[in-house]
């Protein structure tokens, strides 16, 4: 899936957060309009002080099957837009999102 990218010490994956969502839970792929995919993933905290962003890196751990601490922010802190990177077997990290993403 186009949403995520192979680096040297895992994965990166670009994801369209949903603050005050209603629920914590991947949301889908959804294509922008340049043409870029991203995850899509909502959580129920608001955006104030890194909270939103903190649940959405936990939601992406858990679908990606790795403790919290693997999963850190790349780029976009205040932004809907973010890029996260996954630390880890970058083939194993693509397949359990995929079939995460498959299973919605």
């Amino acid at each position: 899936m186009a949403f995520c990218r192979e680096t040297a010490d895992g994965l990166e994956v670009s994801v369209r957060a949903t603050p005050k969502g209603g629920r914590d839970a991947l949301d889908g792929v959804s294509q922008l309009s340049d043409g870029r995919d991203v995850l899509k993933i909502r959580v129920r905290a608001a955006p104030e002080d890194g909270t939103a962003t903190a649940a959405v890196a936990k939601v992406l751990a858990g679908a990606a099957g790795v403790a919290p601490s693997a999963v850190r922010l790349a780029s976009g802190a205040t932004a809907r837009l973010k890029v996260f990177r996954i630390s880890g077997d970058a083939a194993r990290l693509r397949a359990t999102l995929e079939a995460a993403v498959a299973a919605l």
